[in-house]
C-alpha cells in the first residue's frame, strides 16, 4: 500500500495536533486551572480582567452580572498568573441555555469591571429594517452569547 505525500502530511498534522492538545490540557491541569469533574456540569468559561482581585470582589461577592446567575452556575475567582489581573471562571450547571446565560454574564461582568458600563453597539445598526439587515440585527442581539471570550 503506497502512501502519497499528501496523505502522510495529513496524518502527521493530525498526530501533531492531538499531541499538542494533550500537552496543553496537562499544562492547564498542573497550573491549577479548573477541570470538569465527571458529571459536574458543562465546560468552564474563563476570562482575565485587568484589575486586582480585591477590586473584582470588593465584598467577597462576584460582580453584579455574575451574581444574578444565582445557583445556575459555579463561579471561581482567583489571581491571574504573573500578576496580570484576575481570572474569573464560570461553569453552567445544565443545558445550552444556561451556558449562553453564563457567557453573556461573563462578558457583561468584564465590561462593567474594565469600562464601568456594559458597552453596546450603536442601535439600531441600520436605519431601515430590511431582509439584508436582519442577520446583522440578530448578531447584534445575540453576539454576547456565543464565540470566543
Amino acid at each position: 500500500m503506497a502512501w502519497t505525500t499528501r496523505g502522510l502530511t495529513l496524518v502527521a498534522a493530525a498526530g501533531a495536533a492531538a499531541v499538542t492538545v494533550r500537552k496543553i490540557s496537562r499544562a492547564r491541569h498542573r497550573a491549577g486551572w479548573p477541570m470538569p469533574q465527571d458529571g459536574a456540569g458543562g465546560r468552564w468559561h474563563v476570562t482575565t480582567v485587568a484589575l486586582p482581585i480585591d477590586k473584582v470582589t470588593p465584598n467577597g461577592r462576584p460582580p453584579q452580572p455574575l451574581a444574578e446567575l444565582d445557583d445556575a452556575a459555579e463561579i471561581q475567582i482567583r489571581s491571574a498568573p504573573g500578576d496580570k489581573g484576575t481570572e474569573i471562571a464560570v461553569r453552567a450547571h445544565n443545558g445550552r441555555d444556561s451556558a449562553r446565560a453564563v457567557r453573556r454574564a461573563l462578558r457583561e461582568a468584564k465590561s462593567v469591571l474594565e469600562a464601568g458600563e456594559v458597552l453596546r453597539p450603536d442601535s439600531p445598526p441600520t436605519t431601515e429594517r430590511t431582509l439584508l439587515s436582519r442577520p446583522l440585527e440578530y448578531a447584534t442581539r445575540h453576539g454576547r452569547e456565543e464565540g470566543l471570550l
